[in-house]
Order: structure tokens, then sequence, then C-alpha cells
């Protein structure tokens, strides 16, 4: 029996779709730590990017900073976190915490990166004649600036959901749930058609969580921003 078959074979087999090792459960179990993490990432770097992109202010110091953060090994944070996790909660700490940790460091800096670079690239002239017909900084920040910044914005967090979702399959190596529990599962017991089948699963989330987005950022984009959006957020998101 090949790759394929074996894929197929084990994606097909209805005791793979049931039970708490079954394909549901690990499924709500990935996309649960995926979308806790790039909720907490965005709690962090949005307000962040906002004011860095808003004032002009510590912009050196934060884009520098969230650059580092992209530089950091998602497994190596998990391993160096998990003995001070684990030592506070031995059971969440172990297997929840670290592999959230890692993925929050993860999706930070696309976010903030994204929603600083969609403030900054915000034109000068329209900022000046909405200060100019008595709007505050506030106020010019939610009504002209963060809208026109929207679809760099999303790009960012369209970005950091993607490498999430992909990346959150090495909790399992620490004895997380997940989608990852089946590479790991299938490496042990030299399973290609589970190890294969995980890979599928993992791989068809990232299509989904990518189109998700996609459409999101298609209707938050303002109708006059849409031709230039997928120019304009690639750059960025470089």
């Amino acid at each position: 029996m090949n790759v394929f078959n074996e894929t197929i074979a084990w994606l097909t087999d209805p005791t793979n779709w049931s039970g708490p090792n079954g394909i549901p459960t690990r499924l709500f179990e990935h996309i649960a730590i995926s979308g806790i993490s790039l909720a907490i990432a965005i709690a962090i770097a949005l307000p962040i990017g906002m004011y860095i992109g808003h004032t002009g202010r510590h912009t050196t110091f934060a884009v520098n900073s969230a650059n580092l953060w992209r530089a950091l090994p998602s497994l190596a944070v998990i391993a160096i976190v998990l003995p001070i996790t684990a030592s506070i909660d031995p059971e969440l700490g172990f297997k929840v915490y670290p592999t959230v940790i890692a993925m929050v460091v993860l999706a930070v800096p696309p976010i903030l990166v994204n929603t600083y670079a969609g403030l900054a690239a915000v034109d000068r002239d329209v900022i000046e004649a909405a200060r100019g017909q008595g709007l505050s900084g506030r106020q010019v920040l939610g009504r002209v600036e963060l809208p026109l910044a929207v679809p760099v914005i999303v790009t960012g967090i369209r970005s950091a959901a993607i490498q999430v979702v992909a990346t959150a399959t090495l909790g399992a190596v620490f004895g997380f749930g997940g989608l990852g529990r089946y590479l790991v599962n299938g490496i042990a017991q030299y399973d290609t058609g589970q190890i294969m089948g995980g890979v599928v699963l993992v791989a068809a989330l990232v299509i989904v969580t990518e189109l998700f987005i996609a459409l999101i950022q298609h209707i938050s984009t303002p109708r006059g921003l849409r031709i230039t959006t997928s120019v304009g957020s690639a750059e960025a998101a470089t």
C-alpha cells in the first residue's frame, strides 16, 4: 500500500472520527489553542502598533524588539518556559501554557509591525485635514487612520494566524493534543497513514484559516482601497 492509499485509509477510518483521540476532538483542541494564542497576541500587539504608528514614538525600539521575537524558534521558547510554567501549574503548565506562550511570541511581530506600517503609511495631508476640522488625536486615529490602515493590519493578523495554526503542532511534542498529536503518535508507531493524515488535516486547516481571514479582510476594507490592498499589504508584510 503506497503513502496515498495509507493516508486515505486513515482519514476514512470511522474509528479515527470518534472518541477522545478522534479527529473532531483534536481539531477542536488545535483551533482552541490557536485562537486563544492569536487573541492574546492581538491584545498585546495591536495597541502597541497603534500607539507607535499614531504618535511616531519609540518606533525603532518597538519594531526592532518585534523583529527580535521573530528570531526565536518556537520549540526553543516552549522548552525555555516549560520548567517555569510547570512549577506553577503541573498540569496545564506542562501541556498548555508553554505552547500558548510560544504561539504568542510567534504571532506578535507580524501584527505589531503591520499595524505600525499601516498607520504610518496614511497620507499626512489626510490627517492634517482631519485635524483642521477639529478632530482630536483619538478621533483622527479612530475615524481616519484605522479605517485606512485596516487592509495592512488584517494582513498582519492573517500572517500570524497562518503561522500559529501551522506551528501549534509543536505542542504535541510536550504532551498537548491538537492535530500535532497525530504526527507525534504516527512517528512513534511508524504509522505513515496517521502521519500524512495529520499533515493533510493541518494543511487543510491552514487553508481554511487563510480563506476565512481573507474574507474578513475583504469585508473590512473600504471599497475604494480594495484594488490596492493586495499590493500594499504584501509590501507591508515584508
